[in-house]
């Protein structure tokens, strides 16, 4: 357990001041990632995207950046008669208990005429823990969680390692949209690849199987920076090596990720950096598909965009690389006030 705290801590480090080495194509692609004064000291002033203005999301378009090719979408203001690819009535969040599932949860249940289905592993437990803040330690981490207004949430029971996936189709029918917010917990070091294959890997793509025999119309993946690091040079970087060093976690979660891309559903894949439990201090920054090897972002903003996804057709079938600037910008996803 100490090892495992131990490269925790390390990892976190690791994924907040590695340096960023895709700046000048971003910034000569799109107007997205215009240079502007950053004081932040967990990227180099050659960082790959910057906080928005509001300003440019007044006046210009997005462009995500792929390893590939610029892809640029519609403005990100929508008119009134710009509607949206999907209106989500009934969301189904899988992995609820966790610390950025949670903040999906009271986020959707906050939300008029939306059904919200915590899919967790045990009911029973998830309908205290959810009312109550606590400290509890899950694996070798130690997480401070609020308490959550669970009145309007329907608990079901899912646990993505052990039910069929047939069990997991019943649960998500009758359901217009997924987020998926699992992953295994580090703990015993002798058994996270099994964990980490388990549920990142295995579980997501049983999670997603079902999802299309339910008839899901939308689904959103929390993944991470770097699951694809391999293939644009960040192998031997230090966050993508010792992040992975957590049971290979980064090559199942990639897995999975493409898992759902071939699936045909309607997807957005949400890759946080370096998760923090506290508040936002700094505006949101995205960034396109494999720019980003390093960054931290409050799970609060994680959840925001999450939410946001559902709902905007401009994160339609998209991957969208999320961190936090240090200073100031508002905090918006595609147009959308946070």
């Amino acid at each position: 357990a100490v090892l495992t705290i131990l490269l925790l801590s390390v990892a976190k480090e690791a994924l907040a001041f590695s340096t960023i080495s895709s700046s000048s194509s971003l910034r000569a692609s799109s107007p997205l990632f215009a240079t502007t004064a950053n004081n932040d000291d967990d990227m180099h002033d050659s960082a790959s995207a910057a906080a928005l203005s509001r300003r440019d999301l007044l006046t210009q378009t997005i462009t995500f950046t792929t390893a590939a090719a610029a892809l640029s979408l519609s403005p990100l203001i929508a008119t009134a008669d710009d509607a949206t690819t999907a209106s989500a009535t009934s969301v189904v969040v899988a992995g609820a208990t966790g610390q950025t599932g949670r903040r999906v949860l009271e986020r959707l249940a906050s939300q008029p005429n939306t059904s919200v289905i915590a899919a967790v592993r045990n009911t029973d437990k998830a309908s205290k823990s959810l009312s109550e803040s606590s400290t509890v330690v899950r694996g070798a981490m130690i997480q401070k969680v609020p308490s959550l207004d669970a009145a309007g949430i329907e608990l079901k029971h899912l646990d993505v390692a052990s039910d069929s996936t047939e069990s997991i189709t019943g649960v998500l029918t009758g359901a217009d949209s997924l987020v998926i917010a699992v992953g295994f917990v580090p703990g015993n070091p002798l058994k996270m690849n099994a964990a980490a294959h388990e549920v990142d890997n295995v579980g997501t793509c049983k999670l997603i199987d079902a999802a299309k025999a339910a008839g899901i119309k939308k689904v959103v993946l929390v993944s991470s920076i770097l699951t694809n690091g391999r293939a644009w040079g960040q192998e031997k970087s230090p966050g993508f090596q010792i992040t992975n060093a957590f049971g290979n976690v980064l090559d199942e979660k990639l897995v999975a990720e493409n898992y759902l891309k071939s699936s045909g559903l309607d997807y957005t894949i949400v890759r946080p950096g370096g998760l923090k439990a506290k508040p936002p201090s700094g505006g949101l920054v995205i960034s396109g598909e494999d720019t980003l090897n390093s960054g931290e972002i409050s799970r609060d903003l994680v959840a925001d965009v999450c939410v946001a996804s559902l709902t905007d057709g401009k994160a339609s079938n998209k991957v969208l690389e999320i961190i936090e600037a240090e200073e100031g910008g508002p905090k918006v996803f595609n147009g959308l006030n946070m």
